[in-house]
């Protein structure tokens, strides 16, 4: 029987989508998420002990992020997003094997390399593999269920984290961390990719980056959208990792922590879902969504009470859904045969921007509560609220 024209499509569309979702949610199923914050503190660091293996986390990823676009752009994209996890899955084993200050910093480099090898070539795979099936239409309404089928994973890890720590301690919930990564590598060998590779035509990596940078240099609009997804990603996604110590501080117990943060990534899931839809929201109302966030995440944290957990968790669904909607205006802007390289270029963006934020976290904190910190760190989102509407009202003039 011959397939019409009409069906491959839809079948090509739906084995992609299928692996897509599948990857995110196992990428993300990781139990020690909501709990290693508390594994570093146990363990005996410091605050500037952990925001400097913060920083080391993004550091690695300043390194490698741009090279590792250029090489998902040069070679297969699909190996790039087997090989992360399994360096993923060798940093966890160093944390709950020989938790110390140099295990975690080795984990967290590994860690690093894995995200950075994936950061690009998935967006560019999925961008591709969609357009070349007629549905680039798609990739928001897409990558938003993506986006939720990794906060589904991480909520469910969240939510087992706290027994499974409470029956088997940090030693269980990195085996069961590492077993998602080995699960994420093997998922991601079941990814399409069609696309005819430069290497047929001779370009190595470096030549793909420099014609990416030359790309993102001459062109104004693909300018505008690498530097909108820093300023939208950064901080929320610094703070992120000290929300275990913002909530452990309104004095619940350690096995309620995991809960509450599960709460707050609850609320980012909606977020995710609602990203179709709100893809049609213009610069005016993207700055509004983010004016709406910065408010509520500085209202939530101050509030020091399960209110303010809520929203927190209403901030970072609002912060969610922007840095995907983010991300679908840079996919619009690039060209094919440099776009994980430009992606990986935003990403640069976003971790040197966090690796500031960690630093600024680390500065602030000495002397504040988390709560005051969080409420401080909701400025550079008013102020990139600001820009939007100024862009906006700029473009609209005669």
């Amino acid at each position: 029987m011959t397939l019409s024209p009409a069906r491959v499509p839809v079948a090509g569309v739906r084995r992609l989508t299928r692996t897509l979702y599948g990857y995110a949610f196992l990428d993300d199923f990781v139990l020690l998420y909501p709990v290693y914050a508390l594994l570093f503190a146990d363990t005996g660091m410091s605050l500037w002990q952990i925001s400097s293996l913060f920083a080391l986390w993004s550091v690695t990823g300043v390194v490698l992020e741009v090279p590792s676009g250029a090489w998902a752009d040069a070679m297969s994209r699909r190996r790039l997003l087997w090989i992360g996890p399994l360096l993923t899955a060798t940093g966890f084993a160093l944390w709950v094997l020989v938790p110390s200050y140099g295990a975690f910093a080795a984990g967290f480099v590994l860690w690093g390399a894995g995200g950075a090898l994936g950061s690009g070539a998935l967006e560019a795979l999925v961008y591709d593999e969609l357009d070349r099936l007629g549905a680039a239409d798609r990739y928001a309404r897409v990558m938003g269920r993506a986006r939720a089928a990794r906060l589904l994973g991480t909520v469910a890890a969240t939510g087992l984290a706290g027994p499974v720590v409470a029956r088997g301690g940090y030693e269980a919930v990195g085996a069961a961390s590492l077993l998602a990564c080995v699960l994420t590598a093997l998922t991601a060998t079941r990814f399409p990719e069609h696309r005819v590779r430069p290497e047929s035509t001779g370009d190595t990596w470096a030549t793909t980056l420099r014609t990416g940078l030359a790309e993102a240099h001459g062109n104004r609009a693909v300018r505008g959208a690498l530097l909108l997804v820093p300023a939208v990603a950064a901080v929320w996604g610094a703070l992120d990792e000290y929300t275990p110590l913002l909530i452990r501080d309104l004095g619940v117990a350690e096995a309620t922590v995991p809960y509450l943060v599960m709460l707050i990534w609850a609320g980012v899931t909606l977020g995710s879902l609602l990203t179709g839809p709100a893809e049609r929201l213009g610069t005016t109302g993207l700055a509004v969504l983010l004016s709406g966030a910065a408010l509520a995440l500085a209202a939530g944290a101050l509030a020091r009470s399960l209110t303010g957990v809520v929203l927190v968790s209403l901030a970072f669904a609002g912060f969610q859904l922007a840095e995907v909607l983010a991300d679908v205006r840079l996919q619009h802007r690039i060209d094919e045969s440099r776009r994980a390289t430009l992606t990986s270029v935003a990403s640069l963006g976003t971790e040197l921007a966090t690796v500031a934020t960690f630093g600024v976290y680390a500065l602030l904190g000495t002397d504040m509560a988390h709560s005051t910190v969080f409420a401080v760190l909701a400025i550079p989102y008013l102020v990139t609220a600001l820009a939007l509407a100024r862009a906006r009202a700029a473009t609209a003039r005669p």
